[in-house]
């Protein structure tokens, strides 16, 4: 019965997952499809550079709610007892429910976003601590090299020495997916990687000042 009971969970972790929201938002609001223009991503870095940064925010805020929200369905079961292995083994897999969503919903012809924004909800929840110690690297990061791909791989990576050699976490589903984590996006970024080693990656223009704007909005649509 519990069985059955855990599909069911995990169904719906992924399609709360599936929410498309910058492509809801970009089509509703704006007439377009966000996964048309600019990078064709459907994720809150596109949404901000395509749609603004009001759009842009709902979107990240949503979808880190997505993450977080999968991960907190484990409270409707009563047969996890809280921090126990298996409690943190299936909070993991709500989680990566809805990332798979997030990349491949279903309401959308599974064209999705690369699940950064999800994946954040999801370490949020679950090891908090870490991850907020790796959203400062990220933000750090961010502000120096004004590239968001850039910042999220550092920060992708910065999260496993934070669990294993900080916090010195000793359950093995946590470091193992703590090593996952920085594996995953460097693979879900290996076009940003690419245009990154050509110096063609957009940086964010909104860190700059106005005449560095300007500057590097003539190089982008050059």
């Amino acid at each position: 019965m519990h069985i059955v009971y855990n599909i069911g969970i995990l169904v719906l972790a992924y399609l709360i997952g599936s929410i498309p929201t910058s492509v809801w938002i970009s089509k509703s609001i704006f007439g377009i499809d966000i996964r048309e223009r600019g990078s064709k991503n459907a994720g809150a870095t596109n949404a901000m550079r395509i749609l603004g940064w009001k759009a842009g925010l709902s979107v990240l805020i949503i979808d880190v709610f997505k993450g977080w929200l999968a991960v907190n369905l484990i409270h409707i079961t009563n047969y996890y007892i809280p921090e126990t292995g298996d409690f943190i083994e299936f909070q993991l897999l709500l989680g990566i429910a809805a990332i798979i969503g997030h990349i491949f919903p279903v309401y959308v012809g599974f064209r999705g976003g690369k699940g950064v924004a999800t994946l954040f909800g999801l370490v949020l929840a679950i090891n908090p601590e870490p991850t907020l110690i790796c959203t400062g690297v990220f933000i750090i990061t961010l502000i120096l090299t004004k590239y968001v791909s850039l910042s999220s791989m550092i920060a992708a990576f910065a999260f496993p020495i934070m669990v294993i050699f900080v916090f010195k976490t000793t359950t093995p589903s946590l470091v193992l997916f703590s090593l996952i984590i920085a594996v995953l996006l460097l693979f879900t970024h290996q076009k940003n990687i690419e245009r990154l080693l050509r110096k063609e990656e957009k940086k964010v223009l909104f860190l700059m000042s106005k005449r560095r704007r300007e500057s590097e909005r003539l190089k982008q649509t050059a």
